[in-house]
């Protein structure tokens, strides 16, 4: 049995940020944080923490976090700091009170984005990056498409009708998903309040895409990617994915040719990184990025400072 805990790390600000941790804390290997995407949870991550937790060539200590306003962390009063410098220096406040100086960082859509910016602030903290269906340049149509339902999904009155809505609305990106897969994805997507479904996230989410238009495209990230021009780094792209387009992929390659790259068909926006061929892809790459932090003589133990502060990071326009 896999062991898997909840604890609550207090932010810069006061509020209580929920960490799910799976594995034991002694595990030898790099460990690894996942980090989710703009409405998702730790949720998200169950497969894949739990797999590579379990491993028994190389058992790892995985973090997977639920930011400010989303799952079973506190909901910010402000929504105007469910930003990425915010939810950056979160990222660090939990790094420094669960003791990771060095990990691994998993990071979907938004998570990739917030890794970026940690490898520009404080590149010490990575030992290797994943990044599942992002780079430095975000398709204005798909953030559109995200747009139009970030705290916008109808409230269905059950999990079934919540699959319903979410096969219609993802379908397409997702043709190869059964009914018992959309309905697993309406239990990450709601929850039970007193009788009726809500969302998992605050749909305040929705203010920080309220100016965006597709004639007003997101700032590049590319100085923040090449701040990974040292670290082992892993690309997932989904085959139908409106985000990650396959241009910008062709461009990061360019940038770092000993890039590890893993198309996975029939899927979008973004991978589920629930398949058993895909985490065992996603292990293997782990083990590399452990051989490499041998051969550079850092640790992975507890780290020393919490130096992040919100706003440090130059990235209060992007969303994803």
């Amino acid at each position: 049995m896999t062991a898997v805990a909840d604890h609550f790390v207090t932010a810069q600000d006061g509020l209580r940020l929920h960490v799910r941790e799976y594995g034991e804390r002694t595990a030898r290997a790099l460990p690894v944080v996942c980090l989710p995407g703009l409405a998702r949870t730790t949720a998200d991550f169950d497969p894949l923490g739990t797999a590579l937790a379990d491993n028994p060539a190389r058992p790892r200590r995985v973090l997977a976090l639920d930011y400010r306003g989303r799952g079973l962390s506190d909901y910010d009063r402000d929504p105007g700091r469910y930003s990425i410098p915010v939810e950056l220096g979160d990222v660090a406040a939990v790094l420094t009170a669960r003791a990771v100086a060095s990990a691994v960082f998993v990071g979907t859509s938004r998570g990739g984005l917030i890794a970026m910016a940690l490898a520009a602030a404080r590149p010490t903290a990575i030992a290797g990056v994943v990044l599942n269906d992002i780079g430095p340049v975000i398709e204005p149509q798909g953030l559109m498409r995200i747009k139009s339902y970030v705290g916008r999904l109808p409230q269905p009155h059950g999990f079934t009708e919540g699959a319903e809505v979410l096969s219609r609305l993802f379908g397409d990106q997702f043709p190869k998903l059964g009914a018992a897969d959309w309905l697993a994805a309406a239990r990450r997507t709601w929850h039970d309040r007193d009788g009726s479904l809500v969302l998992t996230y605050d749909p305040r989410l929705a203010d920080g895409l309220a100016a965006l238009t597709p004639d007003q495209p997101l700032p590049t990230m590319w100085s923040q990617f090449d701040a990974l021009a040292q670290i082992p780094m892993m690309v997932i792209r989904g085959a139908n994915s409106d985000i990650l387009s396959a241009a910008t992929l062709t461009a990061m390659r360019a940038r770092r040719r000993e890039t590890t790259v893993l198309e996975i068909p029939d899927q979008g926006h973004a991978p589920l990184l629930a398949e058993p061929d895909t985490i065992a892809r996603i292990a293997d790459f782990l083990a590399g990025c452990d051989e490499a932090e041998c051969a550079g003589g850092r640790t992975s133990g507890a780290s020393g400072s919490n130096d992040i502060e919100p706003g440090s990071v130059n990235a209060s326009r992007v969303r994803g």
